[in-house]
Protein backbone atom coordinates (compact mmCIF):
# COMPACT_ATOMS: atom_id res chain seq x y z
CA UNK A 1 0.00 0.00 0.00
CA UNK A 2 1.49 3.38 -0.98
CA UNK A 3 2.30 6.13 1.48
CA UNK A 4 -0.18 8.47 -0.21
CA UNK A 5 -3.00 5.93 -0.02
CA UNK A 6 -2.37 5.15 3.64
CA UNK A 7 -2.43 8.83 4.47
CA UNK A 8 -5.75 9.23 2.71
CA UNK A 9 -7.24 6.25 4.55
CA UNK A 10 -6.32 7.72 7.91
CA UNK A 11 -7.70 11.15 7.18
CA UNK A 12 -11.07 10.68 8.94
CA UNK A 13 -9.79 9.95 12.43
CA UNK A 14 -6.94 12.37 11.88
CA UNK A 15 -9.43 15.18 11.34
CA UNK A 16 -11.40 14.16 14.44
CA UNK A 17 -8.35 14.30 16.69
CA UNK A 18 -6.87 17.41 15.04
CA UNK A 19 -4.03 15.40 13.56
CA UNK A 20 -1.99 16.15 10.46
CA UNK A 21 -0.48 13.08 8.74
CA UNK A 22 3.30 13.13 8.90
CA UNK A 23 5.02 9.76 8.66
CA UNK A 24 3.99 6.31 7.44
CA UNK A 25 5.71 2.94 7.38
CA UNK A 26 5.11 0.37 4.68
CA UNK A 27 2.95 -2.53 5.82
CA UNK A 28 4.63 -5.93 6.21
CA UNK A 29 3.07 -9.25 7.12
CA UNK A 30 5.12 -10.22 10.18
CA UNK A 31 8.10 -7.93 10.72
CA UNK A 32 10.51 -9.04 13.43
CA UNK A 33 10.65 -5.50 14.85
CA UNK A 34 8.31 -2.75 13.71
CA UNK A 35 9.82 0.73 13.73
CA UNK A 36 7.36 3.36 14.90
CA UNK A 37 7.27 7.12 14.70
CA UNK A 38 5.47 8.94 17.50
CA UNK A 39 3.59 12.06 16.51
CA UNK A 40 0.03 13.35 16.44
CA UNK A 41 -0.58 12.20 12.85
CA UNK A 42 1.99 9.45 12.26
CA UNK A 43 0.49 6.18 11.02
CA UNK A 44 2.46 3.13 12.15
CA UNK A 45 2.10 -0.63 11.85
CA UNK A 46 2.28 -2.17 15.32
CA UNK A 47 1.78 -5.69 16.57
CA UNK A 48 -1.70 -6.50 17.88
CA UNK A 49 -0.08 -8.54 20.65
CA UNK A 50 1.51 -5.36 22.00
CA UNK A 51 -1.84 -3.55 22.45
CA UNK A 52 -3.93 -3.71 25.61
CA UNK A 53 -7.56 -2.65 25.62
CA UNK A 54 -8.74 0.74 26.77
CA UNK A 55 -10.00 0.62 30.39
CA UNK A 56 -12.07 3.74 29.65
CA UNK A 57 -14.01 2.17 26.75
CA UNK A 58 -17.65 3.26 27.09
CA UNK A 59 -19.02 0.65 24.68
CA UNK A 60 -19.98 -2.54 26.52
CA UNK A 61 -21.48 -4.61 23.70
CA UNK A 62 -20.36 -5.36 20.16
CA UNK A 63 -22.66 -6.93 17.58
CA UNK A 64 -21.06 -10.32 16.67
CA UNK A 65 -22.46 -10.24 13.14
CA UNK A 66 -21.18 -6.72 12.51
CA UNK A 67 -17.78 -7.69 13.88
CA UNK A 68 -17.64 -10.70 11.58
CA UNK A 69 -18.60 -8.56 8.58
CA UNK A 70 -15.85 -6.06 9.40
CA UNK A 71 -13.42 -8.94 9.91
CA UNK A 72 -14.25 -10.35 6.47
CA UNK A 73 -13.72 -6.89 4.96
CA UNK A 74 -10.34 -6.58 6.68
CA UNK A 75 -9.27 -9.95 5.27
CA UNK A 76 -10.02 -8.73 1.75
CA UNK A 77 -9.05 -5.06 1.88
CA UNK A 78 -7.11 -4.49 5.09
CA UNK A 79 -8.12 -2.05 7.82
CA UNK A 80 -9.11 1.24 6.24
CA UNK A 81 -9.34 3.36 9.40
CA UNK A 82 -6.33 3.23 11.79
CA UNK A 83 -6.86 2.80 15.50
CA UNK A 84 -5.39 5.22 18.05
CA UNK A 85 -3.08 4.12 20.88
CA UNK A 86 -0.75 5.61 23.43
CA UNK A 87 2.69 4.23 24.18
CA UNK A 88 3.03 2.77 27.68
CA UNK A 89 6.61 1.56 27.40
CA UNK A 90 9.03 0.53 24.66
CA UNK A 91 6.80 -1.80 22.64
CA UNK A 92 3.66 -1.73 24.76
CA UNK A 93 0.61 0.30 23.84
CA UNK A 94 -2.83 1.05 25.28
CA UNK A 95 -5.85 1.52 23.03
CA UNK A 96 -7.42 4.97 23.03
CA UNK A 97 -10.07 4.42 20.37
CA UNK A 98 -11.00 1.77 17.82
CA UNK A 99 -11.78 -1.29 19.93
CA UNK A 100 -14.28 -2.57 17.36
CA UNK A 101 -11.63 -2.35 14.66
CA UNK A 102 -9.09 -4.05 16.93
CA UNK A 103 -11.45 -6.92 17.74
CA UNK A 104 -12.35 -7.43 14.08
CA UNK A 105 -8.67 -7.41 13.12
CA UNK A 106 -7.98 -10.13 15.69
CA UNK A 107 -10.85 -12.18 14.21
CA UNK A 108 -9.29 -11.73 10.79
CA UNK A 109 -5.99 -13.13 12.06
CA UNK A 110 -4.14 -9.86 11.44
CA UNK A 111 -0.75 -9.67 13.13
CA UNK A 112 -0.05 -5.95 12.70
CA UNK A 113 -2.47 -3.04 12.60
CA UNK A 114 -2.17 0.59 11.43
CA UNK A 115 -2.30 2.99 14.35
CA UNK A 116 -1.81 6.57 15.42
CA UNK A 117 0.45 6.80 18.45
CA UNK A 118 -0.58 9.57 20.81
CA UNK A 119 0.76 10.92 24.07
CA UNK A 120 -2.09 11.20 26.54
CA UNK A 121 -2.69 11.08 30.27
CA UNK A 122 -5.61 9.17 31.73
CA UNK A 123 -7.97 12.14 31.65
CA UNK A 124 -7.12 12.86 28.01
CA UNK A 125 -7.56 9.17 27.16
CA UNK A 126 -10.99 9.10 28.75
CA UNK A 127 -12.11 12.23 26.93
CA UNK A 128 -10.77 11.09 23.56
CA UNK A 129 -12.26 7.61 23.91
CA UNK A 130 -15.68 8.95 24.91
CA UNK A 131 -15.82 11.62 22.23
CA UNK A 132 -14.56 9.26 19.53
CA UNK A 133 -17.19 6.69 20.39
CA UNK A 134 -20.05 9.18 20.73
CA UNK A 135 -19.29 10.80 17.39
CA UNK A 136 -18.19 7.82 15.32
CA UNK A 137 -19.86 4.69 16.72
CA UNK A 138 -23.52 3.68 16.98
CA UNK A 139 -23.76 3.62 20.75
CA UNK A 140 -27.19 2.75 22.08
CA UNK A 141 -28.97 5.49 24.02
CA UNK A 142 -28.01 4.13 27.45
CA UNK A 143 -24.33 3.81 26.51
CA UNK A 144 -24.44 7.39 25.23
CA UNK A 145 -26.11 8.56 28.44
CA UNK A 146 -23.51 6.76 30.56
CA UNK A 147 -20.73 8.29 28.46
CA UNK A 148 -22.20 11.76 28.98
CA UNK A 149 -22.56 11.19 32.71
CA UNK A 150 -19.01 9.91 32.94
CA UNK A 151 -17.66 12.99 31.16
CA UNK A 152 -19.58 15.21 33.57
CA UNK A 153 -18.40 13.31 36.65
CA UNK A 154 -14.79 12.56 35.74
CA UNK A 155 -13.94 15.58 33.62
CA UNK A 156 -15.86 18.04 35.81
CA UNK A 157 -17.86 19.37 32.87
CA UNK A 158 -21.12 21.27 32.94
CA UNK A 159 -23.85 20.22 30.52
CA UNK A 160 -23.19 23.23 28.30
CA UNK A 161 -19.47 22.39 28.15
CA UNK A 162 -20.25 18.75 27.44
CA UNK A 163 -22.56 19.76 24.60
CA UNK A 164 -19.76 21.80 23.05
CA UNK A 165 -17.29 18.90 23.31
CA UNK A 166 -19.61 16.41 21.59
CA UNK A 167 -21.28 18.89 19.19
CA UNK A 168 -24.75 18.49 20.68
CA UNK A 169 -27.06 21.11 22.17
CA UNK A 170 -27.83 21.14 25.87
CA UNK A 171 -31.40 19.83 25.51
CA UNK A 172 -30.11 16.73 23.70
CA UNK A 173 -27.55 16.09 26.44
CA UNK A 174 -30.24 16.58 29.10
CA UNK A 175 -32.62 14.13 27.40
CA UNK A 176 -29.95 11.45 27.35
CA UNK A 177 -28.98 12.01 30.99
CA UNK A 178 -32.63 11.78 32.10
CA UNK A 179 -32.74 8.19 30.82
CA UNK A 180 -30.49 7.21 33.72
CA UNK A 181 -33.30 8.18 36.13
CA UNK A 182 -35.55 5.42 34.77
CA UNK A 183 -35.81 2.05 36.61
CA UNK A 184 -33.04 -0.42 35.68
CA UNK A 185 -35.47 -2.74 33.85
CA UNK A 186 -36.45 0.08 31.50
CA UNK A 187 -32.82 1.07 30.95
CA UNK A 188 -32.06 -2.52 29.93
CA UNK A 189 -34.99 -2.45 27.50
CA UNK A 190 -33.61 0.72 25.91
CA UNK A 191 -30.12 -0.76 25.72
CA UNK A 192 -31.42 -3.95 24.09
CA UNK A 193 -33.64 -2.09 21.63
CA UNK A 194 -36.89 -3.46 23.11
CA UNK A 195 -38.20 0.11 23.40
CA UNK A 196 -37.08 3.31 21.70
CA UNK A 197 -35.77 6.52 23.17
CA UNK A 198 -39.12 8.07 22.19
CA UNK A 199 -40.91 5.54 24.42
CA UNK A 200 -38.46 6.28 27.22
CA UNK A 201 -38.92 10.04 26.98
CA UNK A 202 -42.69 9.57 27.25
CA UNK A 203 -42.27 7.39 30.35
CA UNK A 204 -40.19 10.12 31.97
CA UNK A 205 -43.42 12.13 32.15
CA UNK A 206 -44.54 9.83 35.00
CA UNK A 207 -43.34 10.44 38.53
CA UNK A 208 -44.03 6.96 39.83
CA UNK A 209 -41.55 4.18 38.94
CA UNK A 210 -44.45 1.75 39.38
CA UNK A 211 -46.43 3.54 36.67
CA UNK A 212 -43.36 3.68 34.46
CA UNK A 213 -42.77 -0.06 34.80
CA UNK A 214 -46.43 -0.88 34.22
CA UNK A 215 -46.62 1.02 30.95
CA UNK A 216 -43.20 -0.30 29.97
CA UNK A 217 -44.58 -3.84 30.30
CA UNK A 218 -47.53 -2.89 28.10
CA UNK A 219 -45.16 -1.49 25.45
CA UNK A 220 -43.29 -4.80 25.37
CA UNK A 221 -46.45 -6.92 25.45
CA UNK A 222 -48.59 -4.98 22.97
CA UNK A 223 -45.98 -3.25 20.81
CA UNK A 224 -47.38 0.20 21.59
CA UNK A 225 -46.36 3.17 19.46
CA UNK A 226 -44.71 6.23 21.00
CA UNK A 227 -47.87 8.26 20.35
CA UNK A 228 -50.00 5.69 22.18
CA UNK A 229 -47.65 5.72 25.14
CA UNK A 230 -47.77 9.52 25.26
CA UNK A 231 -51.57 9.32 25.36
CA UNK A 232 -51.48 6.79 28.20
CA UNK A 233 -49.04 8.94 30.16
CA UNK A 234 -51.36 11.94 29.81
CA UNK A 235 -54.26 9.85 31.13
CA UNK A 236 -52.23 8.78 34.16
CA UNK A 237 -51.18 12.39 34.81
CA UNK A 238 -54.79 13.60 34.60
CA UNK A 239 -56.01 10.85 36.93
CA UNK A 240 -53.28 11.68 39.43
CA UNK A 241 -54.17 15.37 39.29
CA UNK A 242 -57.86 14.61 39.87
CA UNK A 243 -57.06 12.38 42.82
CA UNK A 244 -55.02 15.12 44.48
CA UNK A 245 -57.85 17.63 44.13
CA UNK A 246 -60.41 15.26 45.61
CA UNK A 247 -60.99 15.11 49.33
CA UNK A 248 -61.26 11.37 49.74
CA UNK A 249 -61.60 10.19 53.31
CA UNK A 250 -60.98 6.58 52.32
CA UNK A 251 -57.26 7.02 52.58
CA UNK A 252 -56.44 5.29 55.86
CA UNK A 253 -53.15 3.35 55.94
CA UNK A 254 -53.66 -0.20 54.70
CA UNK A 255 -53.22 -3.16 57.04
CA UNK A 256 -50.86 -5.94 56.05
CA UNK A 257 -53.77 -8.15 54.99
CA UNK A 258 -55.40 -5.45 52.85
CA UNK A 259 -52.03 -4.52 51.32
CA UNK A 260 -51.46 -8.14 50.33
CA UNK A 261 -54.90 -8.33 48.71
CA UNK A 262 -54.15 -5.14 46.79
CA UNK A 263 -50.81 -6.51 45.59
CA UNK A 264 -52.39 -9.82 44.54
CA UNK A 265 -55.12 -8.02 42.58
CA UNK A 266 -52.56 -5.75 40.91
CA UNK A 267 -50.59 -8.82 39.83
CA UNK A 268 -53.68 -10.62 38.55
CA UNK A 269 -55.01 -7.72 36.50
CA UNK A 270 -51.59 -6.39 35.44
CA UNK A 271 -52.79 -3.02 36.62
CA UNK A 272 -52.16 -0.76 39.59
CA UNK A 273 -55.21 -1.83 41.63
CA UNK A 274 -55.99 0.31 44.69
CA UNK A 275 -57.98 -0.65 47.77
CA UNK A 276 -59.30 2.25 49.82
CA UNK A 277 -60.61 1.34 53.25
CA UNK A 278 -62.42 3.72 55.62
CA UNK A 279 -62.37 3.68 59.41
CA UNK A 280 -65.67 1.73 59.57
CA UNK A 281 -64.49 -0.99 57.21
CA UNK A 282 -66.23 0.30 54.10
CA UNK A 283 -64.23 1.10 51.02
CA UNK A 284 -63.78 0.61 47.32
CA UNK A 285 -61.57 -1.14 44.79
CA UNK A 286 -60.14 0.81 41.86
CA UNK A 287 -58.89 -0.98 38.75
CA UNK A 288 -57.46 1.68 36.44
CA UNK A 289 -57.24 1.18 32.69
CA UNK A 290 -55.23 3.14 30.19
CA UNK A 291 -57.08 2.56 26.93
CA UNK A 292 -60.19 0.93 25.42
CA UNK A 293 -58.18 -2.20 24.70
CA UNK A 294 -56.94 -2.30 28.28
CA UNK A 295 -60.51 -1.94 29.55
CA UNK A 296 -61.69 -4.79 27.33
CA UNK A 297 -58.86 -6.95 28.64
CA UNK A 298 -59.91 -6.35 32.25
CA UNK A 299 -63.60 -6.93 31.44
CA UNK A 300 -62.76 -10.26 29.83
CA UNK A 301 -60.92 -11.29 33.00
CA UNK A 302 -64.03 -10.39 34.98
CA UNK A 303 -66.22 -12.41 32.56
CA UNK A 304 -68.18 -9.24 31.85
Amino acid sequence: MSVEKKRALGKGLSALLDDTPQVTNNRTATPPQVQTTDGPGAINEISIDEIEVNPFQPRTEFDPQALQELSDSIKLQGLIQPITVRRISGNKYQLISGERRLRASKLAGVRNIPAYIRTANDQQMLEMALIENIQRENLNAIETALSFQRMIDELNLKQEELGERVSKNRSTVTNYLRLLKLPPAIQVAIRDGAITMGHARALLGLESPTDQLYIHQMIIRDGLSVRKVEEMVRNVQQNASSAKKGNNKLNEPLSYQVQKIQDDLSSRFSSKVKLKVGSKGSGLIEIPFLSDDDLNRILEMLDW
